[in-house]
């Protein structure tokens, strides 16, 4: 079942970040699996994407009749073109910006734009159209599979004679999202968007649906690329990669233009730049947020990262070093460990013996405390 040029559309009020945009406990496990899984194939060099498809919310029309949706199906058919893997080992915490559901809700299947991203952690408060959501749909997946089907079926029959039932529509959407058919979530809500398009909590399960939709096509070619190497699994996994950021560029900037000061989606919408190659403009969107101390650590890991993929060594250590060693303001454990590691590469690159001895000594001690640190939470 193709569904590449399926997800854009629009995207209703984010939440706050954790992790590019928000996923939840459960989906952040979901992508760092995805990316340990292309890291132990050394990376596999992604081209570059070209300028994202926008999202545009679906044109209004007359209230179409709903129809019964279809029974699951198999969706293993890759998408549009990603972007590059982030290249640490380490398990970041998603900096969610946790907002889209993905971050609001600790065991939910989805995956905010904030969500997505892993550089660091960001603790924003959520819009209230995004906790309401994050609530219900956990409500919903907290049900067991049975009810969850019986409740489908009444739902489907009751669309058929009701076709304005805004409850309805959320409902039998979140209920496919608990069921992991991300695809037959979002052709719910896109319904429900033609009569109801400026329904802030309904637009951000639309766009909540297209991630988690973009997600796992990304995992699904991402696992057939590990049984199957070959031209056609590589050219399905560079697709599905670059539709991955696509979507969450195009998330951002739609939740973004709807309330601009979400200012922490702009992490989110670099370190998606980033992965698709866009790394001058991945730099000029963090320009504004460099001073910001809540949100500078990650943007200064994410600046560091593209000016290393730019060959500026030497600018890319100034980032890197703003997140590891300023003091003023303190980066979260594991986004200064990634820095370090990265900080190490670069100077053993470049022969800065002294430099990197340095190095090395403070990211043996953030590790020392990380190991602490996970001690006393266990």
């Amino acid at each position: 079942m193709s569904s590449a040029n399926q997800d854009s559309s629009p995207t209703s009020p984010p939440s706050s970040p954790g992790s590019i945009t928000d996923l939840t406990s459960a989906q952040r496990g979901q992508w760092r699996e995805v990316k340990a899984d292309q890291l132990a194939r050394k990376e596999l060099p992604v081209a570059p994407i070209a300028t994202p498809p926008s999202i545009d919310p679906p044109a209004a029309e007359s209230p179409p009749e709903p129809q019964s949706p279809p029974e699951p199906q198999s969706q293993s058919e890759p998408q549009s073109q990603p972007a590059k893997e982030s290249q640490t080992d380490l398990p970041t915490q998603s900096k969610t910006v946790k907002g889209g559901d993905v971050a609001a809700s600790p065991t939910e299947p989805t995956i905010s734009v904030e969500a997505a991203t892993e550089s660091s952690d960001i603790d924003i408060e959520k819009p209230s159209a995004q906790q309401s959501s994050a609530a219900k749909r956990l409500a919903v997946e907290q049900q067991p599979p049975k009810l969850r089907l019986e409740r489908r079926q009444e739902l489907e029959h009751h669309l058929k004679a009701s076709p304005t039932d805004l409850d309805a529509y959320m409902e039998l959407g979140r209920i496919y999202r608990a069921d992991n058919r991300p695809l037959d979530a979002k052709r719910i809500f896109q319904q429900a968007i033609q009569i109801f398009p400026d329904e802030q909590e309904l637009l951000w399960e639309y766009e909540e649906s297209v991630l988690a939709r973009s997600l796992q096509q990304l995992k699904e070619v991402t696992d057939l690329a590990q049984r199957l190497d070959t031209v056609e699994t590589e050219r399905e996994l560079k697709r599905s990669q670059n539709d991955w950021a696509c979507r969450r560029m195009d998330i951002c900037r739609a939740r973004l233009s709807r309330d601009s000061s979400l200012i922490h989606l702009r992490v989110a919408l670099a370190e998606a730049m980033y992965d698709g190659e866009l790394y001058e403009a991945a730099i000029d969107e963090l320009e504004p947020i460099l001073n910001n101390d809540d949100l500078s650590p990650a943007a200064y890991l994410i600046r560091g990262r593209c000016m290393l993929a730019m060959g500026k060594e030497i600018e890319a250590m100034k980032s890197l070093r703003a997140v590891a060693l300023r003091r003023a303001v303190m980066a979260p454990l594991k986004s200064r460990i990634i820095a370090l590691r990265l900080l190490c590469d670069t100077a053993e690159r470049l022969g800065v013996t002294l430099t990197l001895e340095k190095y090395r000594q403070h990211l043996h001690q953030a590790e020392q405390d990380l190991a602490a640190q996970a001690a006393s939470e266990a």
